[in-house]
């Protein structure tokens, strides 16, 4: 998992804690309607929390896919590189004398 949180990841976690106090606030002092707002507010939180450690996950995948690719290219060009050297050997009349 990456060390760095992505932004929805750190407003869901606001949101989660002010939801929550809103929530405590609004049954405090009777106000269903605070108590509610606090309550989806702490959802939103959740569902912001979610998607940022998608978005983490993603960003991580694709530093790994990034290394992976560079590798694979590597070996492409490595083994053309062997195999236009190989050809250019077998056909340089220097390597085969006339008999």
């Amino acid at each position: 998992m990456s060390t760095t949180m992505s932004d929805s990841t750190i407003k869901g976690k606001v949101n989660v804690v002010a939801g929550k106090v809103k929530q405590g606030v609004g049954e405090a002092v009777g106000n269903n309607k605070l108590a509610n707002e606090g309550a989806a507010q702490q959802l939103k939180g959740h569902a912001q929390e979610a998607w940022g450690t998608v978005k983490e996950a993603v960003s991580d995948h694709k530093a790994d896919r990034d290394k992976s690719a560079h590798d694979v290219r590597e070996k492409v060009t490595s083994t053309a590189q062997n195999a236009k050297e190989h050809i250019q050997h077998a056909v340089d009349p220097k390597n085969h004398p006339k008999p």
